[in-house]
């Protein structure tokens, strides 16, 4: 008798047709596939200061009417803002924290920006997070309030999904460039505060900026060719020196310590760097509107803005003898935040659409200190090539909080990026 057999495909064997042509490395060297996401969200403007949001697991149904889907109640400027006060909140509780006793008087506590290990205040530490999860709560209800019966269905379904006891490999793909890893969900029964942040439970990107996909690939090399740009009073701020020893001993490093050097590097059709880290100031300008724009400096007093970045780079875009795929680290202050307004665009932005693999920066100003700590952990762990950007971001979450009481490493967003991974030749 003739019967059919239940056949259950897995693994991806297709590779979702990704690996067209072979990479250069031989066909033994081809690169496997990511894994689909687990949860991809999507939040777009639909009309002036309006917003729709829908969401979809790759593997799971959707209803038989759509995806999950619903027209906010909130508007767009009342997100943003609400958005701003989070990384306030951050900025006071955090950055700038200082302790004092009943009548105003320094109680012999210390800053939080002073050390990055808060363990001998641990206490405390936990107390300020406490509140800092409260502030994320906040957004993400704001984000999501409403009476309507379709936005109270969408509502129920995304609250249950984030606060799912799996990690999550989770994209908003956004036309508002959130604080994601910093909004939180109520914790579940018997869970400590950092189950709260979504950047804790989940692995987490930010995506929606347009990209280049038009590209000669690369071989995975012994060593990984890397770049240090950098403001050159910073070499010996904290653990900044065993940063560069460790790109000077992993890898091929080129160091940059003024803008010409860096801009000529940028103008070369082929910029072949597996990794760009900058280590350097980024700050806000004004710029004849209301809304400020962020530039980073190295030694000198250039600003370095996305317009720059893209007058460099925009006539080699489609070009198959052009080459830009760096995962880059922008560890300099607020280079993780975009631009308020669509008419503006941030350096991370920029480096996306220019065909960066990844942007990981903090979303607000970081004390010197955590960052080279930080820094020195994430580049320790992505050099080896074991792991994605958007498993080591979570797991330096998980660290810092373990280890150090800490909660800046929530403050670190990818921008894309969350399967990128350096491959290393064997």
């Amino acid at each position: 008798m003739v019967r059919d057999l239940a056949v259950d495909i897995r693994h991806n064997p297709s590779l979702d047709f990704t690996v067209l042509p072979p990479h250069r490395g031989g066909p033994d060297k081809v690169p496997a596939a990511p894994e689909p996401l687990d949860l991809i969200v999507s939040l777009r403007r639909y009309q002036r200061d309006r917003l729709h949001i829908s969401a979809f697991q790759p593997y799971t149904r959707s209803p038989k009417n759509g995806t999950h889907h619903a027209y906010l109640e909130v508007s767009e400027t009342s997100v943003l803002r609400k958005a701003a006060r989070l990384r306030s909140i951050w900025h006071e509780r955090v950055v700038h924290r200082r302790f004092t006793d009943a009548d105003g008087m320094s109680d012999g506590g210390f800053p939080f920006s002073d050390v990055a290990d808060l363990s001998p205040i641990a206490d405390r530490a936990r107390r300020v997070t406490e509140e800092l999860a409260e502030a994320g709560r906040s957004l993400l209800k704001t984000l999501l309030a409403g009476d309507g019966a379709a936005l109270r269905s969408f509502r129920d379904f995304l609250m249950d999904t984030l606060a799912s006891d799996d990690c999550l490999r989770i994209s908003f793909d956004s036309d508002l460039h959130l604080p994601w890893p910093m909004l939180a969900v109520e914790p579940g029964d018997g869970e400590e505060v950092w189950d709260s942040f979504l950047g804790h439970r989940h692995q987490v990107e930010q995506t929606g900026t347009s990209y280049q996909t038009l590209q000669a690939p690369g071989a995975p090399r012994t060593l990984p060719v890397t770049s240090l740009n950098t403001d050159s009073t910073l070499e010996m701020v904290a653990k900044a020196p065993e940063v560069r020893k460790l790109l000077e001993e992993r890898s091929h490093l080129t160091v940059h310590t003024e803008s010409e050097t860096f801009l000529e590097a940028l103008s070369g059709a082929m910029f072949d760097e597996d990794l760009m880290y900058f280590w350097c100031h980024g700050h806000f300008v004004e710029n004849g509107s209301p809304h400020p724009h962020l530039v980073v400096q190295l030694s000198d007093d250039r600003h370095i803005d996305a317009d720059l970045v893209e007058d460099r780079r925009d006539r080699f875009t489609g070009l198959h003898d052009s080459r830009f795929r760096p995962f880059v680290l922008l560890n300099a202050c607020h280079s993780g935040q975009a631009a308020t307004v669509p008419e503006l665009e941030h350096l991370g932005a920029a480096l996306i659409k220019l065909g960066a693999d990844g942007v990981l920066g903090p979303q607000i100003e970081i004390p010197q200190v955590f960052a080279t700590e930080y820094a020195y952990a994430f580049l320790d762990l992505y050099l080896a090539g074991e792991h994605t950007a958007g498993e080591i971001s979570q797991a330096l979450v998980r660290r810092f909080a373990r280890e150090f009481h800490n909660p800046l490493a929530l403050a670190y967003s990818l921008h894309c990026g969350i399967d990128s991974r350096l491959e290393v030749a064997s």
